[in-house]
């Protein structure tokens, strides 16, 4: 006898759907085709036991198992449960009428408990849309897969549920989420908060005008001016998640297994930093069977690089294409996968290896040529792609102690949604671009006019200053963002004068 059934596949962050088809023959053994990888292959020693412990039997025949397509590699132990209630059927030790009528997925224990799997979510969706009637999941991914509207998300925490249910023995309620209602109570809740940070207005207002733009940043000062603190509260700033978004960036944390079991979605924008050791793999995505790296759990939130020239050149340059493009594309012989990757990069660095160059205080004991090497260690291409270079200084004594209640985190993130609204509008027929920062040359030209006596101002900031050519069209970026803020439709001298003064590490000479 033949039987079918079905189960899914993560391929990038989405999946396809996977046919498990079980024949049992004549002669002895368990062979299992179609790319299984060690996980899968090992699954007929957790079967066997498992059929054991609910009084079921292994056929004492051969069990040819088929995982079609037959060309694609499969991986990891979800295929365990539509495996072994495929291998039920086909042996005719129960008759489970509604077998290929749901997606399947889960891991077992070896007393049949169901462990959670990865990428629930995107397999759910794809379920929905091959018209399953719904899937069945181990308990704790119930509320994952439960965000899927219109589907049927059967939870069950053993496997002798999953029998009965499939076999019309008993009723199993599927779970029902209100995705809106748990989006609203969840969405924009931070622990940190800009109210707690005494002193550095200058940075607030920077941080200020970077998540008004989706601008990159740097942050350039010595320990403990408050860098990494001030960089923990900038997703508090950001606009609120949307739906689609929240969805999006949920379903990347799915694929990798970083989900909390007991939300089906991710309340915050993310926020990731990863230590200066990490690899290129690591932080991109890719391996033999291809993952989401850090830049991609950063999606549609913020990529912290702290002490960014400890990072090692070749993963920083790797940055690079992702930037632009918002996306990562890991190509291999075979096949190609793409994870998005649209993020905010907020870097910190010290100003030189002993990190009291330009102290107020402190004396550098670095020398100039130490001071330029490591400011060298961080490439032109790379902050050609950050658009505003911000110098940090230590809070002094009085404004530390002071008693002055400090501006909220929300009132800062509604300026915020009202110049991204501003954006929004202007880009409506743009597909893709939503903010300023991600503005291409030509945009740039149509959406940033200045007057002459504005052209006048940055003919002067580029010659005294000494800025690259580079930093011309970031200024305009940002000065169109600061105008978006003040609710000006033209970009003013003021506006300019502003962003002229974020672009410290463009200075020709500086450090020297």
């Amino acid at each position: 006898m033949i039987t079918s059934s079905f189960s899914g596949a993560v391929y990038g962050v989405n999946a396809f759907m996977i046919s498990i088809e079980v024949s049992i023959v004549n002669g002895t053994g368990l062979f299992m085709v179609g790319l299984p990888d060690s996980a899968i292959k090992e699954s007929q020693h957790r079967i066997e036991s498992v059929l054991k412990q609910i009084q079921y039997a292994m056929p004492r025949q051969r069990v040819i198992v088929n995982l079609a397509p037959a060309d694609i590699r499969k991986e990891g132990a979800s295929y365990d449960l539509p495996i072994a209630l495929s291998i039920i059927h086909a042996s005719e030790q129960c008759n489970l009428v509604y077998l290929s009528d749901y997606l399947i997925m889960g891991e077992l224990a070896l007393d049949g408990i169901l462990r959670p799997v990865k990428g629930v979510l995107p397999i759910a969706i794809e379920a929905h849309k091959n018209a399953f009637k719904g899937v069945i999941v181990p308990e704790k991914n119930g509320p994952e897969a439960g965000i899927v509207h219109k589907l049927e998300v059967i939870a069950v925490s053993h496997i002798t549920e999953a029998i009965a249910f499939l076999a019309a023995k008993r009723t199993i309620h599927p779970i029902q989420v209100d995705v809106r209602k748990l989006f609203e109570t969840q969405v924009g809740t931070y622990e940190a908060d800009f109210a707690d940070v005494q002193g550095q207005e200058n940075i607030k207002r920077a941080l200020e005008i970077a998540a008004a733009g989706g601008h990159n940043v740097i942050m350039i000062g010595p320990p403990g001016a408050g860098k990494t603190m001030l960089a923990k509260r900038l997703p508090s700033i950001l606009p609120a998640f949307t739906l689609a978004e929240t969805l999006e960036t949920t379903k990347i944390y799915s694929v990798i297994g970083r989900m909390d079991n007991s939300c089906g979605l991710l309340p915050t924008r993310p926020f990731r930093a990863p230590h200066h050791t990490i690899s290129d793999v690591a932080l991109v995505g890719g391996g033999a069977f291809p993952h989401p790296g850090e830049i991609s759990l950063a999606h549609h939130g913020v990529l912290f690089l702290d002490e960014l020239p400890e990072f090692k050149r070749s993963v920083l340059e790797v940055m690079r294409q992702p930037l632009e493009d918002g996306k990562v594309v890991i190509a291999r012989a075979k096949f190609s996968v793409e994870f998005p990757a649209n993020f905010m990069l907020v870097a910190s660095m010290n100003p030189c290896p002993c990190g009291y160059y330009n102290h107020p205080e402190k004396k550098c004991v670095c020398s100039m040529i130490s001071v330029q090497r490591y400011l060298n260690k961080v490439s032109g291409p790379l902050l050609d792609r950050i658009d505003l270079h911000v110098e940090v200084t230590p809070v002094v004594f009085e404004a530390l102690t002071s008693s002055k209640q400090n501006e909220a985190s929300h009132l800062i993130r509604e300026r915020v949604a009202k110049a991204r609204k501003i954006q929004e509008k202007r880009f409506q027929d743009h597909i893709e671009l939503y903010t300023n920062a991600r503005m291409s040359s030509t945009m740039t030209k149509v959406f940033c006019p200045i007057s002459n006596t504005g052209q006048k101002l940055l003919q002067i900031a580029m010659e005294k200053l000494d800025l690259s050519a580079r930093a011309y069209e970031r200024i305009l970026k940002v000065a169109r963002t600061i105008a978006d803020l003040a609710g000006n439709e033209n970009i003013s001298e003021l506006h300019l004068a502003e962003a002229i003064q974020y672009r410290s590490l463009d200075r020709a000479g500086w450090g020297k």
